[in-house]
């Protein structure tokens, strides 16, 4: 196993090597911290993350795909931004400081609400996580801004679209991402210049579910109440 997690190290770039997350029970309540590469194991410890989803004028989501160096995924198409939050910080806060970092600007970011899902990466590792939801919206972005080793291709994308590329190719796509939107409707003191956004892309979400379930046919996905 240590000869194991030496080599997951080499891979795991967009952070430390020596990052450590935040675990968390099924409350998402902190109980410790542990060693990224260690909770992203096959059988993973969970741990509290986020996932970040930017929007333009048009009501159009940015997408990354996430780069071949990556340890899980490598080359999959994800939602804006996913990391994880480090212990002094808070959802909102974690996320604002991560999208300079990996796209390049700065962005005012929303809390949604959370969700705890786990799904294995082939036989290399997998998430097991609690995940809060951002969003953002942005009215200019500049490719030139972004950080290879994280992303190495970005595409603005309409609902519509999404949801055709998911009945016909999900395998593409990252699980968390498509959780996130399936869930985009069920969150709580929403500000009301998202509400049309927000129920724009949640149309039809039996299209999510039945990409959920083919990602996770053990239905261990979630949503976590912030009570």
């Amino acid at each position: 196993m240590l000869l194991l997690v030496k080599s997951l190290k080499v891979h795991c770039l967009g952070d430390s090597m020596d990052e450590y997350v935040i675990l968390v029970d099924q409350n998402d309540h902190p109980i410790g911290k542990e060693e990224k590469v260690k909770c992203h194991l096959p059988n993973g410890k969970l741990h509290r993350a986020f996932t970040a989803l930017i929007f333009n004028g048009e009501g159009k989501l940015l997408l990354t795909k996430r780069s071949d160096r990556k340890m899980l995924w490598p080359g999959y198409w994800d939602g804006t931004v996913a990391s994880h939050p480090r212990e002094s910080e808070t959802y909102v806060s974690s996320a604002e400081r991560r999208m300079p970092e990996e796209i390049g600007i700065d962005c005012k970011m929303n809390y949604m609400n959370k969700f705890e899902y786990h799904v294995p990466y082939k036989d290399i590792g997998s998430e097991n996580e609690i995940c809060g939801t951002l969003i953002g919206i942005v009215d200019d972005f500049d490719e030139t801004c972004l950080i290879k080793d994280e992303i190495s291709e970005i595409k603005w994308i309409d609902p519509d679209e999404l949801k055709n590329e998911l009945e016909q190719n999900m395998d593409v796509y990252c699980p968390w991402m498509v959780i996130a939107l399936y869930f985009l409707d069920r969150s709580i003191d929403v500000d009301d210049k998202f509400l049309s956004l927000i129920k724009n892309w949640t149309k039809n979400d039996s299209i999510y579910k039945n990409a959920i379930k083919h990602y996770i046919p053990d239905n261990n996905w979630r949503r976590v109440s912030d009570g």
